[in-house]
């Protein structure tokens, strides 16, 4: 069982309430979730929130989707996955942020494959980065996430997941799957008001004709227009694309 856990809240600091956001008439958690479902090594997606009651919100959503969802802890989101693994019953967990417009179901399978392929405890398609930051997918065994959740002990591990498996290189079978060109200082994810523009103008370009549009897709429009790129380039990004 190959689950995909999408981490999802609407307490974000930064864009409060940014995952029930609409682009092209749909919310961002509705988009993200159905790239992901799309990805051909994906047997269930879960979607693992917060028992605050802010986050009720997001369980009605789900219930009325059809999405499966865990509820735990809002600043242990490790524990939270542990408890959404637990739940479904997963093999092979891949973390998903709820933060990306333009997740690939293509570079879901690749990373995937790559990981089954080589039998690693942990791989992942962003260290070092090479894909635009947005595309991430982390892929680890459940037996990976579980010795994380038995050890990691700082709240910087607990809140970011894996940083126990980054810290810790030596104890686990770690892989990277690159892209064939450095691309990571593109950036496609959610965070502020400019970020949620330059994605609402990808969409409004890309989405009435071709719904589940792909990362090169995405190229050909930013090559084309090299002035959609500029919207949000400098916004402070992830400390892993510095």
């Amino acid at each position: 069982m190959i689950a995909a856990i999408i981490q999802a809240r609407t307490g974000s600091t930064r864009l409060p309430n940014k995952i029930f956001k609409l682009i092209e008439g749909k919310p961002l958690i509705w988009h993200i979730t159905e790239r992901v479902k799309r990805a051909k090594l994906v047997d269930e997606v879960i979607i693992a929130t917060t028992t605050n009651a802010m986050d009720d919100s997001v369980e009605q959503w789900c219930n009325e989707n059809g999405v499966a969802i865990y509820r735990g802890s809002e600043n242990d989101v490790l524990n939270r996955y542990y408890g959404a693994a637990v739940k479904a019953k997963a093999d092979v967990v891949i973390r998903i942020t709820c933060d990306d417009p333009f997740k690939d179901p293509g570079v879901i399978d690749g990373t995937v494959q790559y990981f089954l392929d080589n039998q690693f405890d942990f791989a992942s398609n962003n260290n070092p980065p090479t894909f635009p930051e947005g595309l991430d997918v982390e892929v680890m065994t459940f037996k990976t996430l579980e010795t994380m959740e038995q050890n990691a002990a700082t709240d910087f591990e607990r809140e970011h997941v894996t940083q126990y498996v980054y810290k810790n290189p030596d104890k686990f079978s770690v892989g990277n799957y690159p892209y064939e060109r450095d691309l990571s200082k593109l950036r496609w994810t959610i965070d502020t008001e400019n970020d949620l523009e330059m994605a609402r103008l990808v969409y409004s370009q890309l989405y009435p004709a071709k719904p589940f549009f792909t990362y090169k897709d995405i190229l050909e429009l930013l090559d084309k227009h090299p002035e959609i790129t500029e919207i949000n380039q400098n916004e402070k990004r992830s400390a892993l694309y510095n």
